[in-house]
């Protein structure tokens, strides 16, 4: 019988145990008496029906005691609204804090809609407070003398919040800061004076108002480091001169190339003609035996023929230079 007795004293102990962990997990009564205590007015209710919603109570109700104890005056449903969105509760009221603290006008409307839209409110607010250093990387750019400057710049930018919905980020004002370096170096007489005056990069590129459209305002910008680079100048002319010489190069090849063509084509031109010759030569005795033949032509034609043939070639002969003979040497011939 004690045996029997102690056992279901035990069960009952331990039912009732799983009873009160199950409603102590299903009711958070423990964070309802720290809402009231911290004098936020939550209803037991009002945590179970989070709970149906699939929503973490202790993610909001945190985070408006906090709200609630700032003065910040936010409601559950606003916190609320912004977790099922996919926001973060907790960010969101520390950035409603430190912008209430440093006297920056930020509304949870604007803070939630920075949050949802990826920027991190309150790195926003502790940037708008404590300006930031983007240091560029080094910007090459050449004066008008041919020289190469290179120019390292340090750009300090506050984070303005009524731009960092739709506002560019760091990426923009580093590639706008870089053009303007090589606008301004580009406008220079000689790369002297951008040694002398760095100052002048600067102040133009500071008066070109770089930070429109994105979400900083550029309070300076200071020139860390100024070097001097390559001959661009020198280098890119001699570039061009090698590129002539190859074109020269190219075109008197061409030009021989065609010398030699026109000259193959004369002499092919030569040997034809010649060879046209040869055959028209051929056919003069056979024309004049025809022409004997038919009394066409005497003999006595024929014979004054050959004596006007035999005199041309001796007189052809006597008309070349013989090199065996000397100055008083009569010729073999006369």
């Amino acid at each position: 019988m004690m045996d029997s007795g102690l056992i279901s004293v035990l069960l009952i102990a331990v039912v009732a145990i799983i009873v009160i962990s199950v409603f102590f997990s299903f009711f958070p009564v423990m964070l309802w008496i720290s809402a009231l205590a911290s004098g936020v007015r939550v209803g037991i209710i009002t945590l179970v029906a989070m709970r149906l919603r699939r929503v973490t109570p202790s993610r909001i109700v945190n985070p408006l005691i906090k709200a609630t104890k700032a003065g910040l005056g936010l409601t559950i449903n606003q916190l609320e609204s912004h977790f099922l969105a996919g926001g973060n509760v907790d960010r969101v009221v520390n950035a409603l804090i430190a912008a209430q603290r440093a006297d920056i006008p930020l509304e949870f409307e604007r803070a939630a809609a920075i949050d949802l839209a990826g920027r991190d409110v309150l790195q926003a607010v502790q940037m708008s407070v404590n300006p930031r250093v983007i240091e560029t990387p080094i910007v090459a750019a050449v004066a008008k003398d041919g020289i190469e400057v290179k120019v390292k710049a340090r750009v300090t930018v506050r984070a303005n919040i009524d731009r960092l919905v739709g506002g560019a980020g760091e990426e923009t004002i580093i590639a706008r800061v870089g053009e303007g370096i090589v606008t301004t170096v580009g406008s220079s007489g000689t790369h002297k004076d951008v040694l002398e005056n760095p100052d002048s990069i600067s102040r133009t590129v500071l008066s070109k108002g770089l930070d429109a459209g994105t979400a900083f305002e550029i309070l300076s910008i200071d020139i860390a480091d100024v070097d001097v680079g390559k001959n661009i100048g020198a280098f890119l002319q001699t570039e061009q001169a090698e590129a002539d010489k190859r074109i020269a190069q190219a075109k008197a090849e061409e030009r021989r190339a065609m010398a030699v063509a026109q000259e193959q084509e004369m002499k092919a031109r030569v040997v034809e003609m010649r060879a046209r010759v040869v055959e028209s030569e051929s056919q003069v005795p056979l024309a004049m035996a025809e022409a004997l033949r038919n009394g066409n032509l005497g003999v006595m034609d024929y014979i004054n023929m050959q004596n006007i043939e035999a005199d041309t070639q001796m007189r052809e002969s006597l008309g070349k230079p013989n090199d065996n003979s000397g100055p008083n040497q009569p010729n073999e011939r006369s």
